[in-house]
């Protein structure tokens, strides 16, 4: 166990509130046009080779130990056909890393394991409006054996150089062999979701303060449902990404695996009780979030039933003069004080009068 007694700190990077923990790389190394990022062979822990091709790696690893680990980025059907040959790849397998978009899982084809990560970026931006992306999503896919790792990533983000260097700083936990890496990886990701789910927490605090604050003048309430429905939405894809890994972190923690191994299998345990702890972070977003749009909406209406009874008041009030003054308009030669000097201001003094009555009645029952 001292081995990998600071296994966290070695794969681990430091975090900061609302940033995430890897290199945001857009695309794989100009220079090279080839998908594979990086090629290495690793033997007791350390870099037995550097720009080798895969099928030299897999030579090697045969004749002299260690393992493999080839990287690739957004590679295309061609371009893998001939690694997926060279490790014996199950083509099911191989179809969904080409053509990505896959849910988190992990499956068991022989002697190798399939695991689907889906990386989560946040991204940056001035103000929340209803049309603002919250959250980028990626992939990163592991194809782990006894003697190699084969990682192939898609989207523009997730970079796993810096992992790689991390990992090669740190020899006794590499000497674990492809599990080391797997583990590392998986650590990684749910870091990035704790990241993520720390910003999004923020936006979820500032669309809640201007729902629940007073409006100011000539505001009205009932505007920030566009951005609490994108955010939602934002919510959502993020949702996506954590919930369906929750059981594969479980049976590499719990079921014991040849290709995983028991003292790397300890730790999966911790990163399923990090993933744990961010499912239920986002499953609170989507409760709260639902919490604010109805707040919204009855917000809503309250204020159009507030103006309904402002607009009702008022129609009330000029009903008088218009009921009085319709009467007073019909051409009848008998009628109450038609002919009185002070009939005209003793009018319009009574209308002012009940005017002004049913106003303060109004008032004081809070409709105007």
């Amino acid at each position: 166990m001292s081995m990998i007694r600071d296994l966290r700190a070695a794969v681990r990077p430091t975090l900061r509130r609302g940033a995430a923990p890897y290199e945001y790389d857009t695309t794989r190394d100009p220079s090279t046009s080839s998908a594979v990022v990086d090629c290495a062979v690793y033997r007791d822990g350390k870099r037995a080779s550097d720009h080798v091709s895969p099928a030299e790696a897999m030579r090697r690893v045969r004749t002299e130990g260690g393992f493999a680990w080839i990287g690739l980025h957004e590679p295309t059907e061609r371009e893998f056909s001939g690694i997926a040959k060279e490790f014996g790849l199950h083509p099911l397998a191989v179809e969904d890393a080409v053509h990505a978009h896959q849910r988190p899982k992990l499956e068991r084809y022989d002697d190798t394991l399939f695991t689907v990560f889906k990386t989560i970026h946040y991204v940056e931006h001035a103000e929340l409006t209803a049309t603002s992306e919250v959250v980028e999503t990626g992939e990163v896919m592991c194809f782990t054996g006894r003697d190699f790792i084969i990682t192939v990533r898609h989207g523009g983000q997730g970079s796993l150089r810096a992992l790689r260097h991390r990992l090669q700083d740190d020899p006794e936990l590499l000497a674990k062999g492809p599990s080391a890496v797997l583990h590392a990886i998986a650590d990684q990701v749910v870091d990035g979701y704790i990241a993520v789910a720390d910003a999004v927490q923020d936006d979820i605090d500032e669309v809640e303060i201007d729902v629940f604050s007073a409006p100011s003048k000539g505001s009205s309430r009932g505007g920030d449902a566009g951005r609490i429905y994108q955010l939602k939405r934002e919510v959502l894809e993020f949702k996506r990404a954590v919930t369906p890994l929750m059981r594969p972190m479980q049976q590499l923690s719990e079921r014991p695996m040849r290709l995983v191994d028991p003292d790397i299998q300890k730790y999966f345990r911790d990163v399923a009780d990090h993933l744990a702890r961010v499912h239920e972070q986002v499953v609170s977003f989507d409760d709260l979030l639902n919490s604010i749009l109805q707040a919204n909406l009855a917000q809503a209406s309250v204020a159009q039933n507030e103006d309904m009874r402002k607009i009702t008041s008022w129609a009330a009030i000029f009903a008088v003069p218009t009921m009085i003054a319709g009467i007073y308009g019909m051409n009848f030669d008998v009628m109450p004080e038609l002919r009185w000097k002070y009939g005209y201001p003793a009018v319009l003094a009574v209308t002012v009068t009940i005017c002004f009555a049913i106003h303060r009645g109004f008032k004081r029952n809070g409709w105007l």
